[in-house]
């Protein structure tokens, strides 16, 4: 009897050894066109700026509740589906096709997400212009204390000095496309996980880790720094 129930077992831990097996090689077959695998590392900003779409049809097109729970493995829809006006509409000998994503993303880039604008962070004299390369922002500068508040209402993802050459810093989540950075506070206001309105004061300007009194300001699109100016209203 005991070696009867010792081949069972045996036989019972060769069958799940194989059923994983199979699980694993299902796992990793390739998918069809129009969809992804889910890597490690992966997140859905990044999955939706390597192929060419946004955050917001990525979670339509899969029924995103949380953009964040995406599990390494998971197979995501990352092209319309058949039969949507976006996915009919064949691109032109002339590159129409993308003219038009070159300009949908500046629309979307003409405002921090739906319904958010941004307003000026704080009172003060641009001294440093965005460039993309020596500046990936803008710098105002200002007297020490000056109130530095929330360009647009967010939640709080970062606060702290430990990025080198940024001072006491915060960083606000507006939506899941864009972040906007305040940096060389003297002081921070508010905490990491904390929601904050428009115009909420959340630092005061100083000159930690600069060598003069400012806010340096940054606006981040996927994760892309980008020119502030474009979204400031003119002043």
């Amino acid at each position: 009897m005991r070696l009867h129930t010792g081949i069972r077992k045996l036989a019972c831990t060769a069958l799940v050894t194989t059923l994983a097996a199979a699980l694993v090689a299902c796992g990793s077959a390739p998918v069809g066109p129009g969809f992804y695998r889910v890597e490690r590392g992966d997140t859905v900003s990044k999955i939706a700026r390597e192929h060419r779409t946004s955050v917001g049809n990525i979670k339509r097109w899969n029924s995103l509740s949380n953009p964040d729970a995406i599990e390494v493995g998971q197979v995501l829809r990352i092209a319309p589906p058949p039969g949507t006006a976006t996915a009919s509409a064949a691109p032109s000998a002339s590159g129409g096709s993308a003219k038009s994503e070159s300009t949908a993303e500046s629309v979307a880039q003409s405002k921090a997400g739906p319904g958010v604008s941004l307003i000026w962070p704080t009172q003060g004299t641009v001294v440093q212009n965005f460039d993309g390369k020596n500046s990936k922002g803008i710098d105002i500068a200002n007297a020490a204390g000056t109130p530095v508040v929330a360009a647009a209402a967010g939640s709080v993802v970062y606060a702290g000095n430990g990025l080198r050459g940024y001072g006491n810093m915060l960083i606000i989540k507006h939506n899941d496309d864009y972040l906007t950075a305040y940096a060389h506070n003297r002081a921070i206001l508010v905490k990491e996980g904390q929601k904050v309105q428009q115009g909420q004061q959340i630092a005061e300007m100083g000159n930690t880790d600069s060598n003069r009194i400012m806010l340096h300001f940054e606006v981040r699109y996927l994760g892309r720094s980008t020119d502030p100016a474009r979204y400031l209203p003119p002043r």
